[in-house]
């Protein structure tokens, strides 16, 4: 076992802290990765807080992840000491279930989360995440990132930035496509950048105008206040594809009338309460309320590709790691323009 330091929450009520734990020694097929950044997700603060009821303490958060291979186990053929390369949500699943479907396999059974889950490579221990100096990850879940696209900024890209891909991809946005994203933060400015590359049009529905400059500098062709009661009236019947990122409890039917006919509204944030929708919201214009969480190992590969084509990354403010506490503050107040990133040569200090 090979010693590793990061930060760890032991209490949901507790902040993050100094902590130290062992990392499997790398098999055959493994690769050893340093660390150099790691991207805050609002998930990390939902899990160490146990939010979702389910965490399972000491948990080391953090799966956006940026660093250097270090080491390659001796039948790894996709990378080389020296490579840039990052790592998202899961660092395993179930490769031989008949079920297996690597264009989805984020929905398949057997995902293996990059903390706070079981490493069955490692004696059942804890998965345990991106804030550390290092991490030790199958070749099969290791993507490479473009040699043009910076480290840091590019971090957020292994959360955020599939999160919005998915679904942009999946629903074809792209040219002669009216999309809405509802939202911008962390999540929304990245469906703006990546949607107005695909060649849709963009319009950004946010709570407030504060970031209308930055929404049409990012690619967004227009920008509204819904909580302005005239843009539900004004945008009535106008998007073929609408994704929501917020969190919190919005009007649901009053976003499902922004859609044309066949158009569908899609969900990756993740409200707390139940969702309540009229089916006249939906029957009439065959209208879709769907779901959408981050992307397969293949599909997160070509979201990098493309980021890399479109010189793609998200906008940050680097912390260190003795300020994720105050920065976990920040991003519930959406204090932060628009995703954190750790700089873990931080814990050297």
């Amino acid at each position: 076992m090979a010693i590793a330091r990061g930060y760890a929450a032991t209490d949901a009520t507790k902040p993050l802290t100094p902590f130290t734990f062992e990392r499997r020694e790398p098999n055959e097929d493994d690769v050893v990765i340093d660390i150099k950044f790691a991207g805050i997700c609002h998930s990390d603060i939902h899990t160490v807080r146990n939010e979702w009821k389910n965490a399972v303490y000491p948990i080391v958060p953090g799966h956006e992840i940026a660093g250097i291979v270090t080491a390659v186990g001796s039948a790894v053929t996709k990378f080389k000491v020296g490579d840039r390369v990052g790592v998202g949500c899961f660092v395993d699943s179930c490769v031989g279930c008949a079920a297996r479907d690597v264009d989805n396999e984020q929905y398949m059974p057997g995902l293996v989360q990059t903390y706070n889950d079981v490493d069955t490579l490692n004696g059942n221990a804890a998965t345990q995440g991106g804030y550390s100096d290092h991490i030790v990850v199958k070749e099969g879940y290791v993507l490479s990132i473009p040699d043009n696209l910076p480290l840091d900024a590019a971090a957020p890209l292994l959360c955020a930035g599939i999160t919005l891909y998915s679904p942009l991809h999946h629903w074809q946005a792209g040219p002669g496509k009216k999309v809405a994203i509802v939202g911008m933060g962390g999540l929304g400015h990245m469906g703006v950048k990546i949607g107005s590359a695909m060649g849709a049009d963009i319009t950004v529905l946010s709570q407030g105008l504060s970031k209308r400059e930055d929404g049409l500098k990012l690619g967004a062709k227009e920008y509204y206040a819904t909580s302005d009661a005239e843009t539900f009236t004004k945008l009535a019947g106008t998007f073929d594809l609408i994704i929501c990122t917020a969190g919190v409890a919005i009007d649901w039917n009053a976003y499902l009338g922004l859609l044309k006919v066949n158009g569908s509204m899609v969900i990756v944030g993740a409200p707390e309460h139940a969702i309540p929708v009229h089916a006249f919201s939906l029957i009439p214009g065959r209208k879709s309320l769907s779901g959408s969480m981050i992307g397969s190992i293949k599909e997160t590969q070509d979201m990098l590709d493309f980021c890399g084509k479109h010189d793609i990354v998200s906008e940050i403010e680097m912390v260190k790691i003795q300020d994720v506490n105050e920065a976990y503050e920040r991003v519930l107040k959406s204090d932060v323009r628009y995703r954190f990133v750790i700089d873990m040569a931080s814990l050297d200090a």
